[in-house]
This record gives C-alpha cells, sequence and structure tokens, in this order.
C-alpha cells in the first residue's frame, strides 16, 4: 500500500532567487510525509512548498492507484472546499467589473430560497447567511449516487428555515457557495468553470479541471477506510454534488501558483486579496474566523490563511502566510487518517518554527459524551445498535463497515481513556465531538462523531482514526 516515494517524484526547477530546500530540510519533509502516510495508512500524498514566493519543493509519495502508471506530482487530486476561495475570488472580480455588488441582496440573483431578500452574497462567502449545509456529515450518502443539479440542491436544502438569522452566527453551509455559483453564472454570462478558466487559471497557467471528471485512467484512486480496517477504493460521488462548493481537481504545484499569486497580490487587487483575508464580523460585533472562502489565524504575529477540502476518497489542506512569502499544499487520495494536516502541520513548523500552541478550551456534556463512548464500544463489539440510526448513517454502516470496525478495533482491548478533545462544532444541524482514546500499550486513536441534536441517540457517523 505504502511505497517508499524517495525515487517517486523530481523536484521542481525554479528561479535561483529562491531560498532551496537544504538537503537536510529535503530529507526532514520527505520524513514528515512518509510518517504521516504510514501511521494512517493513507495510500499517496502529493506535496508542494513555496518559499520566498517560488516553488522550491515539488514531489509525490506512495501509491496514487492503478490509474497511473507511476507516482506523479503532476497528478491531478481533488482538492473539493478549498476550491471555495477560486468562488470567492469569481465573485470579487465581477463586482470589480461592476457586474455585482458583495452587499447585494441574494434575492436579486436567486430569488427562489429562503429569505433571499435578507441574505448578502458577502454572507453567502463567510458561512454567516443561516442557509443550511446540505453536506454536514462530509460522507458520502445514498443521495450522492444519482447526479444532482445545483437547483435540486437549493430546492432540497436552501428553501428550508434558516438555521440562524443571517449574520448573527457563523456555521459552515456548503449551499451557500452553491447559491453563489448560480449568481457568478448569471451575472458573468458564463459557465462557472469557465469563468474561473478565463479570469484565474489560464493567466496562472494554472491545469485545472472539474473534479467529477478526475477520476479513472490517469487520475490518482480516491480511497475509504472503516475504523483500522482494510483500505478500500471509494466510489466517487455522482455528477454535481460538489460544483461551486468544492468542483476543483488539480496538482499541488497548481494550487501552490495560486497561492504565489496571493502572496504577490496578483489577479485580485490588493483591496480584493484584503478583503478576503478579513475576518467577517457577526451583527453583535464580534469576529468569525473566517474571510471569504479561507480561514484566518495568526502564527508568529503573521497572518495565515487556510482552507481544507473533503471529497469522497480525497482530502487536501492549503496553508499560506502572505508575509512570509511561504505556502504549503497537501493532497491525498483518503478520506480518512488525516495525513495532510499532519504534512502541512510538520513541514510549516519545520520551516516557520513556533511557540507552544495556546490550550483548547475543552467542552463537557456527560449524556453525550457517554453516549459517544457506548456507540465506540458496539462498533469494537461488533453490536451496532441499528434502531438508533438515522437513514443516512444506516447507509454508511454497511455490513462491510460494521465488520471493519469489529475486526480493526476488538484486538485492541479495552481502553483507558476516553476524553472529549475542544468544544463541539454545530454544522448544518449536526453536532461534531471529537474524541481522544487511549490505551494501556500507549496506542492512541481519535474518534469523530457527528449525532442529531434534540435526539442524541441517532448518530449520523462514528469515525475511528490513527492519533499522533
Amino acid at each position: 500500500m505504502f511505497r517508499s516515494a524517495l525515487a517517486a517524484a523530481l523536484l521542481i526547477a525554479t528561479p535561483a532567487a529562491a531560498q532551496q530546500l537544504t538537503a537536510d530540510e529535503t530529507a526532514k519533509v520527505d520524513s514528515i510525509v512518509a510518517d504521516a502516510l504510514k501511521s494512517s495508512g493513507v495510500p499517496s500524498a502529493s506535496v508542494a512548498i513555496v518559499r520566498d514566493g517560488k516553488i522550491v519543493f515539488a514531489r509525490a509519495y506512495g501509491d496514487q492507484g492503478p490509474g497511473m502508471k507511476a507516482t506523479s506530482p503532476a497528478a491531478k487530486y481533488q482538492i473539493a472546499s478549498i476550491s471555495k476561495q477560486f468562488t470567492a475570488a469569481a465573485i470579487l472580480l465581477l463586482e470589480d467589473a461592476g457586474k455585482l455588488s458583495l452587499d447585494d441582496k441574494v434575492s436579486k440573483w436567486v430569488p427562489d430560497i429562503t429569505d433571499a431578500d435578507k441574505i448578502t452574497i458577502r454572507q453567502l462567502l463567510s458561512h454567516t447567511a443561516g442557509i443550511q449545509d446540505y453536506w454536514p456529515q462530509d460522507y458520502d450518502f445514498a443521495a450522492m449516487e444519482k447526479p444532482v443539479t445545483p437547483q435540486e440542491i437549493l430546492d432540497r436544502w436552501a428553501k428550508k428555515p434558516l438555521d440562524f438569522q443571517p449574520g448573527t452566527a457563523w456555521q459552515y453551509s456548503n449551499t451557500g457557495y452553491v447559491v453563489a455559483g448560480m449568481i457568478i453564472e448569471k451575472a458573468s454570462g458564463m459557465k462557472l468553470l469557465d469563468y474561473l478558466k478565463a479570469k484565474i487559471f489560464k493567466p496562472l497557467r494554472i491545469d485545472a479541471m472539474d473534479q467529477d471528471y478526475a477520476v479513472g485512467k490517469g487520475f490518482p484512486q480516491g480511497n475509504h477506510r472503516f475504523a483500522l480496517g482494510p483500505v478500500r477504493p471509494a466510489r466517487p460521488a455522482a455528477h454535481g454534488w460538489l460544483w461551486a462548493a468544492g468542483e476543483l481537481a488539480m496538482s499541488a504545484s497548481d494550487l501552490a501558483k495560486w497561492d504565489i499569486a496571493r502572496i504577490d497580490r496578483k489577479i485580485l487587487s490588493p483591496e480584493d486579496w484584503e478583503t478576503q483575508e478579513t475576518p467577517v464580523r457577526l451583527a453583535d460585533d464580534s469576529y468569525t474566523s473566517y474571510g471569504l472562502g479561507v480561514s484566518v489565524g495568526y502564527r508568529n504575529g503573521d497572518r495565515s490563511v487556510e482552507h481544507g477540502g473533503e471529497a469522497v476518497g480525497f482530502l487536501s489542506d492549503n496553508y499560506v502566510i502572505p508575509a512570509k512569502r511561504f505556502a504549503v499544499v497537501a493532497l491525498v487520495n483518503a478520506d480518512f487518517g488525516g495525513a495532510q494536516d499532519a504534512i502541512t502541520g510538520g513541514i510549516t513548523d519545520l520551516l516557520i518554527p513556533q511557540g507552544p500552541p495556546p490550550p483548547v478550551a475543552v467542552s463537557i456534556d456527560q449524556a453525550r459524551d457517554a453516549l459517544a463512548r457506548r456507540v465506540f464500544d458496539q462498533l469494537r463489539g461488533g453490536k451496532l445498535d441499528r434502531t438508533k440510526l438515522t437513514e443516512n448513517a444506516a447507509y454508511y454502516f454497511t455490513p462491510q463497515a460494521t465488520e471493519d470496525y469489529h475486526t480493526s478495533l476488538a484486538p485492541l482491548g479495552d481502553p483507558v481513556g476516553f476524553t472529549a478533545l475542544g468544544k463541539p462544532r454545530l454544522r448544518g444541524g449536526f453536532v461534531n465531538r471529537n474524541y481522544s482514546i487511549t490505551y494501556a500499550n500507549g496506542q492512541k486513536l481519535i474518534a469523530i462523531t457527528y449525532a442529531e441534536p434534540g435526539y442524541y441517540g441517532k448518530f449520523e457517523q462514528f469515525l475511528i482514526q490513527p492519533r499522533d
């Protein structure tokens, strides 16, 4: 499954002005990636590093799948929600062209959704509109076996009552980005991907494509894993499910070209880049940590711009520190394990060290924590109570999935610790909770649960993965 990739790719030639990685740094990057893949079971990764505003490293590792003749750094991985920053950029370009305004009410463009006259385009892009997310589970559900159109997504999810009044809260919503994509097409008179190609990809020489077609021969194979069971090929979602919320596939190096445009303030105006990277304020004047299609943080006092992505069988992470002229991209062909974050985090720590992170507040809910433990025990014991599952969860927990959970977890025995990690996260009518699971032999796992508020006996999902 994981095969050594030190010979699987070559460094990309870059101008001499950029500070190249030293031999020691290169060896450490290789080690970071190899450790992340081996510990998680993720088959492959493609990595690009920007230093001094230039691509100084591009390498692919591991097994990209049977459709690939050889592991290649040019392979196009599905980047999923990292695509949101391109959707947001398209809106900013259309505003500059006088076609629309960020403060337009959605009703001007897409009138047939709930409270369209109260929601602005800015709120769509900043996840503050209150529109229910159509994919809060982050795993494929039954409806994804059939193709879907943007309008069908809106008809099913955007016509429901809002989760909150626009501008009063932050909650991730893929649905809001589908609305934004429809606005782009109406304002530009072009298909979304055609507009992105004309205004962004062609000028930057980025070879991007619709991820729905980045499957089969010549493309990395996406993969699933149930608990610690075997890695299994993932069946792609049918056409249309990610669209403006996550439609793109590209190589790590091509995504790095976009990061360089961000660093150099090209394609968009400096004012537009600043708008995208400024955390949006809520009605009570509090800040979110999200701009327009990007998460915003700080490292050693410098602003960081980041976004991850998840498609069926794929995960990705893109991290940029514009002031340091630094970026790192990690794309993996698995929707489990967290290798992409371990890679970008490890490389950033290597090249831009910082002090220890601040402590994370933990929220305790004894009833739900106890339920999460009970579901974990059912899964490792091979006796999952299916009467407590929602329709989506019943679809996810196939006989193969439940057997993988049982056979991979039962040999570990009884855990000695089951502890909540951080605060619960609200998303699209679901509550996400994370737990650290420890064993007497020192082995650690992380459990990720999704449950419905109000009837916490119905778990949408319970994932298990290795933890460093």
